[in-house]
């Protein structure tokens, strides 16, 4: 299956051997370990070149999981409901 990457998403620090970063894990995870990898996630986002189309994107879709843009779900919510800009 070939999957379809937008160019800015080519850019992206957060490809490679980070990814799993910016995803929650598919068995739980304690409090602390994602707040952890959040915390890791969004270090890496603070410098990427595409911070802010990843951010937009992941608004315009409303994803509903992962660090996108440097912000997790909950904050991308609050930007959505216009509490956090």
């Amino acid at each position: 299956m070939l999957e379809f990457v937008e160019g800015w998403q080519r850019l992206a620090a957060c490809r490679g051997p980070y990814a799993e970063k910016f995803f929650p894990p598919s068995t739980p995870e304690r409090k602390e370990e994602k707040a952890s990898r959040e915390v890791a996630a969004k270090a890496i986002c603070q410098d990427c070149g595409v911070r802010q189309e990843c951010l937009t994107y992941a608004i315009e879709i409303r994803e509903p999981h992962g660090i996108w843009g440097g912000l997790n779900e909950v904050e991308r919510k609050l930007v959505l409901d216009g509490a956090l800009r």
